[in-house]
């Protein structure tokens, strides 16, 4: 194939196509039909308080499912340390590395020392 047989192929394809005048008018109807009948459209105000530019600042219902999704992550995975990242830390972190823990949590027991 050559390009200009490509280019005979685009201009058949620009070429007007004979459309019956009865299927022309039929179309026409039922577009006239479907056409916006002038009904006014109902707009809902909304407010303009701080709490609705704060809504709209994050997004709306899906801005505040993803932050408390992230919230919720963000507390479970501080929370649950997951034994799998201090293995993969273990294997980096060799040597005389010594690192101290601080309990945020900490058991009943330790209220219960005194001194």
């Amino acid at each position: 194939m050559q390009d200009s047989d490509l280019d005979d192929l685009f201009g058949a394809a620009r070429a007007p196509v004979a459309v019956p005048s009865a299927l022309m008018a039929r179309v026409l109807a039922d577009a006239d039909a479907m056409q916006f009948s002038g009904r006014p459209v109902v707009r809902v105000s909304r407010g303009t308080g701080l709490w609705a530019g704060f809504w709209a600042a994050i997004g709306g219902v899906a801005g505040v499912a993803g932050l408390s999704t992230a919230a919720v992550a963000g507390v479970w995975i501080g929370f649950a340390q997951p034994t799998a990242l201090t293995a993969v830390t273990d294997a980096f972190l060799t040597g005389d590395l010594v690192t101290d823990t601080f309990d945020v949590f900490p058991d009943f027991d330790a209220f219960l020392v005194e001194g």
